[in-house]
């Protein structure tokens, strides 16, 4: 039987971020101390009620993406000014947990963030109050693992990082210490 190696992140989450943080948040208890709890990848694919076809690439790049089955999401309410119909597929969504989790945040802070143009770093603001985080890109094709040939059309995404500390402070502080690329607006570029 093969055993699991854990990712890159979730060891250094355990062996050296929670003692670091649980020093310098000054909690003694560990299970108090901020954790990833999930990550939910998104996208709003508005023109798939125009062309069936859009829906279908969205799929295939979140698949690829994550490398797990997205799930198909339906419009609630009928909107006669936008020809939608209550049923009709919307948007796609995948919630990663364990190791996929921690291999989807490696490769997006080690990979995908850096191939942005012209980025400047992720705005520290974007917390919701309970401590989750959310951002968007406005290209899918920064992933490397998608093929440029296959996916022409432009597409964005929403990413939300989703974190048991209940506390803006304590996950900007996780954050921060998994290597996230914050704005500093002391550094001019």
């Amino acid at each position: 039987m093969a055993t699991a190696t854990l990712p890159r992140l979730a060891e250094t989450y355990q062996k050296e971020l929670r003692p670091a943080l649980s020093k310098s948040l000054d909690i003694k208890n560990p299970h108090q101390l901020p954790r990833l709890e999930k990550i939910v990848v998104s996208m709003g694919v508005g023109s798939a009620i125009s062309d069936k076809k859009n829906i279908e690439d969205a799929l295939s790049a979140l698949g690829e993406i994550t490398g797990q089955k997205p799930l198909t999401c339906r419009a609630r309410k009928s909107v006669a000014n936008f020809k939608l119909r209550q049923g009709m597929p919307i948007g796609a969504k995948v919630t990663l947990r364990g190791a996929r989790m921690y291999e989807f945040l490696d490769r997006l802070i080690s990979l995908v963030l850096p191939r942005v143009r012209d980025f400047r770093g992720l705005s520290d603001k974007a917390f919701d109050g309970n401590g989750n985080y959310s951002l968007g890109l406005s290209e899918v094709l920064v992933f490397p693992e998608l093929n440029p040939d296959k996916y022409t059309r432009s597409q964005g995404m929403n990413i939300a990082i989703c974190f048991s500390g209940h506390s803006d402070e304590k996950s900007r502080e996780l954050l921060k210490a998994f290597g996230f690329p914050f704005h500093r607006p002391d550094v001019e570029a």
